[in-house]
């Protein structure tokens, strides 16, 4: 049974987790946080360093990004502390990726993956084991939604008035590039061909309000296309609501699994 959990990270989507921790009789021991943010005094305890946590999780939870994932993941894996991340891109990044899976090999922990802002990776995974001919995941965003990324050296984001296009290339190169916008590239990556044979198309859409992921496969099993518009939480507009809710489902199936 899952009784504690350390939390990396302390945003929008670290604040939906903590919320719905009581529902599901979890309690958060400790927070993650930058250097020079630790609070020895707060309730639950904030701390920089997963070395100094006062006792041992049962799980660690990141929802910090890509560098806090390759920063603490893994500390927690080495010490035997499985890590539940929605940061996917971050596992394009070989040398990330090595150094978790090294950490795990050594703690004995595993890291789970969670679907994060987008669903329909079963049938993906299904399809997968088949013989897949084409992966490919266009994502719409509107302007303001790339500001902070590289869109705004590929085109002029205040002037567009029709859907612009500004990156075509592999999840690889997305989840590399755009950190903090390819964690769906990476998770359609994951699920179905990999990261060097899933194209992606990203687009900046002054005619949406929403965050549009648009999934298109075909295989020796057919072909499907799905989409999913999503929301933003309250607290944060750029961060998923769909994310936040997909760490609180593997907590959910968690606990169903060992018996809550």
């Amino acid at each position: 049974m899952l009784r504690n959990v350390a939390i990396i990270g302390d945003g929008a989507i670290a604040r939906y987790v903590r919320a719905k921790l009581p529902a599901l009789n979890i309690a958060e021991i400790a927070t993650i946080v930058r250097s020079g943010k630790e609070a020895t005094g707060a309730t639950p305890l904030r701390i920089s360093d997963l070395n100094n946590l006062p006792s041992r999780p049962d799980l660690v939870i990141d929802c910090g990004g890509h560098q806090a994932l390759a920063t603490h993941g893994p500390v927690a894996l080495a010490l035997g502390i499985d890590v539940t991340t929605v940061s996917l891109g971050a596992l394009a990044d070989r040398k990330i990726a090595q150094s978790l899976h090294d950490a795990a090999t050594a703690g004995g922990a595993r890291l789970h993956l969670a679907s994060g802002a987008i669903g329909g990776l079963d049938a993906l995974r299904s399809a997968a084991v088949g013989t897949i001919s084409e992966v490919s995941y266009t994502g719409r965003k509107p302007p303001k939604g790339w500001r902070g990324s590289p869109a705004e050296a590929a085109i002029d984001l205040d002037a567009i008035t029709a859907p612009t296009p500004h990156f075509n290339g592999t999840a690889r190169e997305a989840a590399l590039a755009y950190p903090k916008n390819a964690n769906v590239a990476a998770a359609v990556a994951l699920a179905g061909v990999g990261f060097d044979d899933t194209q992606v198309c990203l687009i900046a859409d002054p005619t949406v309000t929403e965050n549009i992921h648009d999934i298109a496969v075909k295989g020796a099993f057919g072909a499907f296309h799905f989409q999913i518009a999503g929301e933003g939480l309250p607290d944060n507009p750029r961060s998923s609501a769909l994310a936040a809710m997909s760490i609180v489902a593997a907590l959910t199936e968690m606990q169903k699994q060992i018996g809550f």
